[in-house]
């Protein structure tokens, strides 16, 4: 008959040892498993992510693109305009006006937003430059006035001043073009600036917009 096997302290360690490891091998397999399904959830993430913020990206050009090769509904534009230097006040045939001869220093324009009325001849300098001008009267809304003035703020190349006795409320002006928009939702406010902040109308595309005079 045969004998039963003995089960000594060291063949117990061993066998404790070895339930130890296998269970060690068990945590790493699925530490192992973890590791590898969060990191594909991560790319796939990354992927999916970074495919929305192309295409987000693709309709930002496609809508850009749209706007600068479109016309601005109801613009009025003109051409011919003198750039000559003069040291007096210009009779200008619009306003405000658009171009034209001006001032020999432009008006800041580096986001630059004016409680109080300008010199029309240095904003004409800003829009020689690239500036796109936001001018409003007293019969604008406040809300409206707020809200172009926070576009302005955050736009270079571009300035905002009161002009008590313009046509409109709200007019946008550039450098042979104008536009009176209704309100600062009007979509064509930001088709404007999309088409004539450093648009193809400017006469000296690059000039600065800094360094002139700040009321």
């Amino acid at each position: 008959m045969a004998s039963a096997k003995k089960h000594t302290p060291a063949t117990a360690r061993r066998a404790k040892l070895e339930e130890a490891r296998r269970k060690e091998r068990a945590r790493e397999r699925r530490s192992r498993i973890i590791t590898i399904t969060a990191a594909v959830a991560v790319v796939a993430g990354l992927v999916a992510g970074g495919g929305y913020l192309i295409n987000a990206a693709d309709r930002q050009d496609k809508a850009e693109t749209a706007a600068k090769s479109s016309p601005v509904q109801a613009e009025k534009s003109w051409d011919k305009l003198g750039r000559e230097h003069v040291d007096k006040k210009v009779d200008y045939p619009m306003n405000p006006p658009v171009g034209g001869d001006h001032d020999p220093v432009w008006m800041n324009c580096d986001a630059d937003v004016y409680t109080e009325a300008i010199p029309k001849e240095n904003a004409v300098h800003s829009l020689e430059h690239g500036a796109v001008w936001v001018t409003y009267s007293s019969k604008a809304a406040p809300t409206d006035v707020k809200k172009l003035g926070e576009r302005v703020s955050a736009t270079p190349y571009s300035l905002m001043s009161p002009v008590e006795d313009q046509a409109a409320p709200l007019m946008l002006s550039a450098w042979g073009k104008q536009a009176t928009v209704k309100s600062a939702s009007d979509a064509r406010v930001a088709q404007f600036f999309t088409k004539y902040v450093q648009g193809p109308q400017t006469p000296e595309p690059g000039a600065a917009c800094g360094g002139g005079i700040a009321k």
